[in-house]
């Protein structure tokens, strides 16, 4: 009986042993883990700031490209920008310290800005502009119903437009959030408008601002821009063609010159000849020429890598002549 007893005890001491081994190991494993996954964490960390910072310098290399190219503007005898300005060289990824840098500059003034759509004032909707963007949706194959959306977001108002939504949609959604009921501060609020998912933002962007321009720069307009504007506003949108090959050929000095392409252009688009006071500023709805020939807003994406990561800054300038120029918007993901 007594060799049983010490049989059972040495056989709960050897158990208790193994528990033991087995906890320690499992303690062991899982801090080893743990210190791994923290190591990691902090090489992603360490990455991801590093690839910012990147970003950030492809956006100061965009700010002296533009600097650069306004003086060389302002040396011509008339001075107009276009698409065979320096901005709009294509740069090859720049290496630096294991990572990249990556630089693109877009000019605004060539899109049109959807703050005209809504008078931020009055609220008076813009019917000019609006048939504009109507020609550019259909041109785009984009839902005819994504106006509504878009007027009602602008406009301060809690009455849903025609297939729009107001705050009560917005409310409902998870997260829920409100309609902004005024001017976009930047185009990334396109992403929360109904109707406005990844793939359609991505295609918006490509013709619309939220730079406060009223006029479009005929050289660096896309011909989708330039027809729905023709189109919008009565005249042939199939010039929009002609348009493009002649400012390949040389761009535009003026808007003046635009118009003798285009017939009844003074009539269709409020186009004014130089007089003694010059040509008269405008825009949708006003009078004076909806296309300039000067760009005054300018997006800049600085795209930075590092070992794998990815960081994407995205900066909004004005310049005004020699001026230093102006930051209007700044935005990291």
């Amino acid at each position: 009986m007594e060799d049983l007893v010490k049989s059972r005890q040495r056989g709960v001491a050897l158990l208790s042993t193994l528990i033991a081994v087995t906890l320690i190991t499992v303690t062991v494993i899982d801090f080893t883990a743990a210190t791994t996954l923290g190591s990691r964490i902090a090489g992603n960390q360490a990455s991801e700031i590093r690839a910012a910072f990147l970003a950030r310098s492809g956006v100061q290399v965009g700010l002296s490209l533009i600097m650069q190219d306004t003086r060389l503007v302002a040396q011509r005898p008339q001075p107009f920008d276009a698409l065979t300005d320096i901005w709009n060289i294509p740069l090859p990824p720049i290496p630096v310290n294991g990572g990249s840098v990556s630089v693109k500059i877009e000019d605004e003034t060539g899109k049109l800005s959807i703050n005209q759509l809504v008078n931020p004032v009055t609220g008076v909707l813009n019917l000019p502009f609006m048939a504009v963007l109507a020609q550019l949706f259909a041109e785009l194959k984009l839902p005819p119903e994504l106006l509504g959306a878009l007027v009602d977001w602008l406009d301060r108002d809690s009455v849903p437009s025609v297939n729009g939504a107001e705050a009560d949609f917005y409310l409902g959604l998870t997260p829920p959030y409100e309609p902004r009921n005024g001017p976009m501060p930047t185009i990334n609020d396109l992403r929360m408008v109904r109707g406005v998912d990844d793939q359609t933002f991505v295609v918006l962007r490509q013709y619309l601002t939220a730079a406060p321009t009223a006029q479009i720069n005929i050289n660096t307009a896309p011909p989708q821009v330039i027809a729905a504007t023709l189109a919008g506003l009565g005249a042939d949108p199939s010039m929009a063609a002609a348009i493009v090959e002649s400012r390949l050929n040389q761009p535009f000095m003026n808007p003046a010159q635009v118009a003798q392409l285009i017939p009844n252009a003074g009539a269709l688009t409020g186009m004014q000849t130089p007089g003694a006071g010059g040509l008269t500023p405008g825009g949708f709805g006003q009078s004076g020429s909806v296309f300039t020939t000067q760009s005054t807003f300018f997006s800049i994406t600085g795209l930075g890598t590092y070992a794998g990561t990815r960081k994407f800054v995205y900066a909004m300038v004005a310049r005004n002549g020699l001026s230093p120029l102006v930051l209007n918007g700044w935005h990291e993901e």
